[in-house]
This record gives C-alpha cells, structure tokens and sequence, in this order.
C-alpha cells in the first residue's frame, strides 16, 4: 500500500507533488529545501543554517511516514555551490552524530526559490 505524506512539520509542497510517500518498509521524502516551516520562508542567514533547516525538514517528512533519521538509508544532495561540500560535511557530523546514511552531493545549476543546497531522502519505517 502507497501512503502519501503530508505534515505541518515541515514545508508544504511548492508544485505538484506529495512531501513524501511510504510505500511497504520504505519513506521516500520528495527534495528538501532549507523553508522554515513555521515562517514559510527560506532561511538564508547563512549556508550552515540553511543545511541545519534542510536536514531538520528530512527529518519531518521521514517521521511523518513512520521512520526517522537515524533510520535514514540514502540522501542525495543538491547544492548550486560544490565550494560549499566541506560545510555541508561538517553539518552532517553535527546532525547525524557519527550515524551516517549513504549520500551523494551533486552540483546543480539551480535550485527552487534560489535555495543553496536540497536534499531527499530514503528511509527504512521502524
């Protein structure tokens, strides 16, 4: 059975698209940007806390659909600066404390309302 996800927790949707869906053992999240959820804006104070509210984001959307973030399996990462991999590292260790997933971080050209970096997820339901 297909489950869409739809929280309060994080951003809702920009297009046409769900926030996640769970489907058997699995919660695939749809890319994340760094929208406080709370505000409807982008934070932009700076690249770190934009990734801090990304993974925060992840984090809503997997636990909507029945896992979390220590349960992630793989992100991909999308940034529009590969200068900033070393700041995306170094929030991954803050944020995932030595419990890393898979991930990958790609160089786009461009992002949705010029965000600096999107993420997405998948995750395995408790």
């Amino acid at each position: 059975m297909i489950k869409k996800i739809k929280t309060n927790n994080a951003p809702q949707a920009i297009g046409a698209y769900s926030q996640g869906v769970a489907v058997d053992e699995l919660v695939f999240t749809s890319g994340q940007i760094g929208i406080n959820p709370d505000t409807g804006l982008l934070v932009t104070d700076n690249f770190t806390a934009e990734v801090m509210q990304v993974l925060n984001n992840v984090k809503s959307v997997l636990e909507s659909g029945g896992s979390n973030i220590k349960n992630a399996i793989k992100l991909s990462v999308f940034v529009t600066d590969l200068s900033n991999f070393k700041l995306v590292n170094d929030a991954f260790v803050d944020f995932f404390n030595g419990e890393y997933p898979a991930r990958s971080v790609v160089e786009v050209s461009a992002l949705p309302l010029n965000a600096n970096i999107e993420i997405e997820a998948i995750g395995k339901i408790k």
